[in-house]
């Protein structure tokens, strides 16, 4: 399962800053971040799921906005006759300025979406849409809700990753509070890929064909975003990042 830490910024107009690390079946056959949909959504640059043709994160530098998809845990058992549809298109249509549906035909999911300082986690249960406004601060979220204490890497970084955030990490550099955020992450994988506190993940030991395969970076004012990413040599497996814009 996903992982997003975001940090909200404590003033409107302020940059938001994002941490996501990607799980997924490193046999489902997916592209780096990149402009691949220029008919449809130009303009739009993510990770692309080639299978079903959606993103798992997308961005829209121009109006300032990002989205992310995490699973969650719950199974939802469509209708009879119903075939669920890609949650990669919502994360498409949320950069593009449309909204979640009421009533999804998708499975679970929790969509982080950030529009320059405003950050909004819209998660589907299988039951109902919730819409949170996400307060300023540091915030992590999975597959269940947003610092949701059940989540077991929530309840051991989340502490670390806000006191970044209490050392003056919004007047770092770039650099630096990447070189921060990253280095929580090295060590959350010391615990090992099967550690359920682990960030960095493989999920097989848990019941899911999942492993950690990529990281994502990014900063995000109103009318700007930087995207940075770095894939695992080795899925599951941690080793030093080498990040490359996108």
């Amino acid at each position: 399962m996903c992982t997003v830490i975001v940090d909200v910024p404590a003033h409107a107009g302020g940059t938001t800053r994002i941490l996501a690390v990607r799980d997924e079946d490193p046999a489902r056959p997916w592209d780096a971040p990149g402009e691949w949909w220029p008919s449809t959504y130009p303009g739009v640059r993510g990770v692309r799921d080639r299978r079903a043709n959606g993103a798992w994160l997308a961005v829209a530098s121009d109006s300032g906005r990002l989205a992310v998809i995490l699973n969650r845990a719950e199974e939802i058992v469509p209708d009879p006759g119903t075939i669920l549809e890609t949650r990669g298109d919502l994360v498409l249509a949320s950069v593009s300025g449309h909204s979640v549906p009421d009533h999804p035909r998708t499975a679970a999911f929790n969509l982080v979406e950030v529009a320059g300082s405003r950050v909004t986690v819209t998660s589907w249960d299988g039951t109902a849409v919730r819409r949170i406004e996400l307060s300023p601060g540091v915030h992590m979220i999975a597959h269940h809700d947003l610092d949701d204490p059940r989540t077991a890497r929530i309840s051991r970084w989340l502490p670390e990753f806000a006191e970044q955030s209490r050392t003056e990490l919004g007047s770092l550099s770039q650099s630096a509070w990447h070189e921060r955020w990253i280095g929580v992450l090295a060590r959350s994988a010391e615990l090992g890929p099967a550690d359920d506190e682990s960030i960095i993940r493989d999920n097989r030991a848990h019941g899911y064909p999942t492993l950690s395969l990529l990281t994502c970076l990014a900063e995000v004012s109103a009318d700007a975003v930087s995207l940075e990413s770095a894939a695992l040599p080795t899925p599951g497996a941690w080793s030093d990042p080498t990040f490359s814009a996108s």
